[in-house]
């Protein structure tokens, strides 16, 4: 990555803000004339011309030699340079790590899924998260030097701007971002896990022409992350999306936030899990009571596995979860009239089993002339989407696209 671009944007200077204006084409678009490309901008040649032959000198944009066309004079295409630099996610679920690096071209070149993340301390998971992407960045595909930023999803309240979270690593009074950055040299940031989904699905995902878009995140908890206008929405601090503490029920179970009553509670893999061990408990028979010895072996995906080999006790518990939370998901509808609702999070593996009666919860509660405006599709992106989010938001802060 040159040190040109990057010097411009930290000056205001004029032309870096039409180049950031090229960069997120080619990132929307891909490689294009700069014909094309200053048709869509509406830029003159002349100056299109210059901004891509600065990006060109400063490593981020190349040539990529002529176009094939039936005839008549071929133009040349331009586009990303994917080895200019490289950006790591890191996605954090319940006890599990994901991580994975990106070139500039946004695409996922390498990857190590489910690490062991049980710390139970704020400060014993800080050690632990910077040792395991220390042991990333030594083994991965290219060298330290190369790569640019580090994006770090962390569920609960995240105040992306000044680099503070106020849940999971909550042990310190200075800025997560600046303790990461001083143990592992790198530039860090971190944002919510489900606003990073949702920006992973925006770029890589399900996202096709939408610009408004919600996407509902089922893991452990239930999060959302909100894009209106092609633009992720943070609110004031950053602390917008907690879907999941909004008070909907007198049920006097007590959410980890504190509070009770909290959607989450009823809503999420937390409640699908506790509703299994429940029953369990109270004498009901599934598939995991002769594939487990012991009732603390069982996890949440071991619930969705067995509903998927059409467990009927896990099938029904999934579908009491899909229909509570379409009943809720009716009134963001309402509420946001977006064009696509997003499924993702683990219980979103679950398939039909969660998504048909959360359509059918959708369309009995939310008004029929919103809700037509609205497409409800799963998660493409799968359990990759917290990862692939946090790497193309890292990208796009350290180049100042967000």
């Amino acid at each position: 990555m040159g040190l040109k671009f990057l010097e411009e944007i930290k000056q205001g200077i004029r032309s870096a803000s039409l180049k950031k204006d090229i960069i997120c084409y080619y990132i929307n678009n891909g490689d294009d004339t700069l014909a094309d490309l200053g048709k869509e901008l509406n830029f003159s040649v002349p100056t299109v011309t210059k901004m891509v032959g600065e990006l060109i000198e400063d490593g981020i944009v190349m040539d990529f030699g002529k176009m094939e066309t039936p005839g008549g004079r071929r133009p040349n295409i331009y586009g990303l340079n994917q080895s200019s630099g490289y950006f790591i996610g890191v996605d954090i679920s319940q006890k599990r790590v994901h991580i994975g690096l990106i070139n500039f071209k946004g695409d996922l070149i390498d990857e190590q899924m489910d690490i062991s993340f049980e710390e139970a301390h704020p400060h014993e998971r800080f050690e632990r998260l910077c040792e395991i992407i220390e042991d990333f960045m030594s083994h991965t595909v290219v060298p330290k030097d190369k790569i640019l930023s580090i994006g770090i999803n962390i569920s609960g309240r995240v105040n992306p701007q000044t680099g503070h979270s106020y849940s999971f690593f909550y042990f310190d009074e200075r800025p997560l971002t600046e303790m990461f950055e001083e143990k592992l040299g790198i530039d860090v940031s971190i944002d919510n896990d489900s606003r990073a989904m949702a920006y992973g699905e925006y770029i890589k995902g399900r996202v096709q022409a939408e610009k408004n878009i919600i996407y509902v995140n089922v893991g452990w908890g239930l999060g959302l992350g909100v894009i209106v206008n092609g633009q992720l929405y943070y609110g004031k601090s950053g602390f917008s999306g907690e879907f999941g503490h909004i008070t909907a029920f007198e049920n006097e179970i007590l959410c980890h936030c504190g509070k009770k009553g909290c959607l989450e509670t009823e809503a999420s893999g937390s409640a699908l899990y506790r509703k299994f061990l429940e029953k369990l408990h109270n004498g009901q028979s599934s598939l995991l009571t002769q594939q487990k010895e012991n009732e603390d072996e069982i996890t949440l995906n071991d619930i969705i596995d067995v509903a998927l080999q059409e467990d009927i006790l896990a099938i029904e518990l999934i579908e009491e979860v899909g229909n509570t939370l379409g009943k809720h998901v009716a009134g963001l509808i309402n509420l946001f009239n977006p064009e696509l609702v997003i499924i993702g999070g683990t219980l979103a593996n679950a398939g039909d089993y969660l998504i048909l009666p959360l359509r059918s919860a959708i369309k009995k509660y939310s008004l029929n002339l919103v809700n037509k405006d609205s497409s409800i599709k799963v998660s493409k992106l799968g359990d990759k989407a917290g990862l692939l989010g946090a790497s193309l938001l890292a990208r796009s802060k350290f180049i100042g696209l967000i």
